[in-house]
């Protein structure tokens, strides 16, 4: 079924650790009846000691609290933070948790990407900001940039009637709670908002598709902000015609990254990109995490997914989108602080020159990208395997 618009929600821009952290763990301490968290990386760091303690404080009043975790993103996740979890009364699910191959991890296709924090069917986060110390600026020169937001109003009903669904569909054992509270008075807001996720069933292309449609329809300005950005060719073509036609076109990307592959990737792409008028920037301050857009200063979208293979055609993601001028102008105007004081533009001499090598590579990779989903279809897609951390019998850790 094809997300809808809701009206009346309250939108609140949370840029990396410092703004989201606080507010998570202070709407944890309020919960009445139930928190739900899925995230990619959960550590064993002050983050996930923060968290843990905010919801041993939650479960000890009564509060039914799960959460999922990723089994590629949290492997490190020690098996006494665990414990602690469940000796707290969380209960901790990991999803997809496989052993090494000689070394190698096996679960690197299919995993849970997507960051949500759920409280009493009434406020919900969502974004692409992990529990994980690296999202603070106090982490040094590898702290990552990124974006989440925190919602009142009609939208966290189908957040939560998808939160349900989907523990259904793992088939986890269902809350007492587990019931569509939704509270039927909307939040005092005014922005239109829609939850959109992305799966291996039956919305494989729901967040690329929204991407294209608001590129397509763009008049005057689109700047996007991702990290991992390799997308399909459909996408970029559609950036390209949109620069052609007289919009202006930002692309934010990693100049300084956390994988340098990334880098050498995306400047695989600025042959095709610069020429036609889009402006490329490299954010050069250190990491970038971000996957969000603004589009005519009233089109945005906050999520965990990236534009890149993975994101587009494998993992399971959810992003927002929302329709409300005094949002997208706020997350406009902090990307464009960005631009001004932290990235490098990449102009027409920046551009690496052809070289045969070059030439040779850039048809191979835009092959790539026109196949890659039909490819990417071919990879098994059973069931995925949820596990549920248990306390251990004598309390050790």
């Amino acid at each position: 079924m094809k997300p809808l618009w809701r009206n009346g929600n309250c939108v609140n821009l949370l840029e990396n650790g410092e703004e989201f952290f606080p507010r998570v763990f202070e709407a944890i301490r309020q919960a009445k009846v139930r928190v739900y968290i899925e995230t990619f990386i959960l550590a064993d760091d002050s983050v996930g000691i923060g968290l843990l303690e905010a919801l041993r404080e939650a479960a000890a009043r009564g509060v039914e609290i799960d959460v999922l975790a990723d089994g590629f993103g949290s492997e490190p996740l020690g098996e006494d933070y665990r414990a602690r979890m469940a000796e707290a009364g969380v209960r901790l699910h990991i999803y997809e948790p496989r052993r090494r191959l000689f070394g190698v991890r096996t679960n690197l296709f299919r995993r849970l990407h997507r960051k949500i924090v759920l409280i009493d069917g009434e406020l919900a986060f969502v974004g692409g900001i992990n529990f994980c110390r690296d999202q603070l600026l106090e982490s040094g020169p590898k702290a990552l940039q990124d974006y989440a937001v925190e919602l009142r109003g009609a939208v966290v009903a189908d957040i939560e009637d998808f939160v349900i669904r989907s523990r259904t569909a793992a088939n986890l054992p269902q809350s007492r709670r587990d019931v569509q509270s939704h509270a039927e008075a909307l939040a005092d807001g005014a922005a239109r908002v829609r939850f959109v996720t992305r799966d291996n069933h039956r919305h494989p292309t729901d967040i690329e598709r929204e991407y294209r449609v608001a590129i397509r329809a763009a008049q005057r300005e689109i700047i996007i902000a991702n990290a991992y950005f390799f997308p399909g060719y459909r996408l970029l073509r559609d950036l390209r015609n949109a620069a052609r036609r007289g919009v202006k076109v930002s692309l934010v990307v990693q100049g300084n990254p956390d994988m340098p592959i990334v880098t050498i990737v995306a400047r695989w792409l600025y042959h095709y990109l610069v020429p036609a008028g889009v402006r490329v920037y490299e954010f050069c301050a250190r990491p970038m995490h971000a996957k969000v857009a603004v589009v005519d200063g009233r089109w945005a979208t906050v999520g965990s997914s990236n534009l890149d293979p993975l994101s587009l055609s494998l993992n399971l993601e959810a992003n927002v989108i929302i329709d409300d001028t005094a949002f997208s102008e706020e997350l406009g105007a902090r990307l464009r602080t960005l631009l001004d004081k932290s990235c490098q533009p990449v102009t027409a001499e920046r551009v690496p020159q052809r070289t045969w090598w070059r030439t040779f590579s850039s048809v191979f990779v835009f092959h790539f990208l026109r196949h890659y989903p039909r490819w990417a279809q071919r990879i098994p897609t059973a069931r995925p395997r949820i596990e549920r951390v248990e306390p251990e019998i004598n309390g050790s850790h």
